[in-house]
């Protein structure tokens, strides 16, 4: 069972929160280290037999770096408190996420023959006016603009690890313990190289808004 450093004090949290905010990297990564624990017991409340528990803690991992990097001490809060808050809402996006792809599955889902023999979905009998097209329209383009700057801004490894977890070439999704064994590399070095290739591609989407 992997074992985890123990909690700061309120006082080493303040001390090291102050030594980041004076660009303290070193601190930093003792604010994330000693948060782990953190991460593992929210993570704790999604697992299924469905979801890798390991993915689950890096997801809630980017939640905590967020917390970390954009916490600010003059609200009143600790780290800790806020970090919860930052964790469950990337766990949530997550479930979020995988919710919209169970509901792609089943609608595209085969679900009898029509007259002429072809294979017809529930997506084919739904009513076009139960479907809000706009919403479909801004995910295509979403979509369009996620594969452009995987081609465009990920390195080689950075874009196999990405296609694979996430199946952008349309192929199912796999866990990063898959990636890693197919690829002859640990699980938390392609956990490692996913969150820098994230970063790279939420920089590139944000950057498409700015006006």
């Amino acid at each position: 069972m992997k074992t985890f450093l123990e909690p700061l004090t309120p006082a080493e949290e303040r001390e090291c929160v102050e030594r980041f905010k004076q660009g303290d990297k070193e601190a930093k990564d003792i604010l994330i280290e000693r948060n782990l624990r953190l991460v593992a017991h929210i993570a704790k409340k999604y697992y299924s037999e469905n979801r890798d528990n390991e993915d689950l803690i890096s997801i809630g991992i980017v939640g905590l770096i967020k917390a970390v990097n954009t916490y600010n001490p003059s609200k009143g809060n600790r780290l800790v408190t806020y970090a919860s808050k930052c964790i469950e809402n990337e766990l949530l996006m997550m479930l979020r996420s995988e919710r919209k792809r169970n509901k792609e599955v089943s609608l595209n889902e085969p679900i009898g023959m029509d007259k002429e023999g072809n294979t017809i979905s529930l997506m084919d009998v739904v009513e076009n006016d139960e479907i809000d097209t706009l919403d479909k329209m801004e995910k295509a383009e979403d979509i369009v603009r996620v594969k452009k700057y995987v081609d465009t801004v990920l390195s080689d490894r950075e874009k196999e690890i990405i296609v694979r977890r996430y199946g952008l070439n349309g192929t199912a999704p796999v866990t990063q313990k898959k990636v890693g064994t197919d690829m002859g590399i640990s699980r938390s070095y392609v956990s490692r190289i996913e969150k820098k290739a994230l970063e790279k591609l939420k920089k590139a989407f944000d950057n498409t808004y700015i006006a």
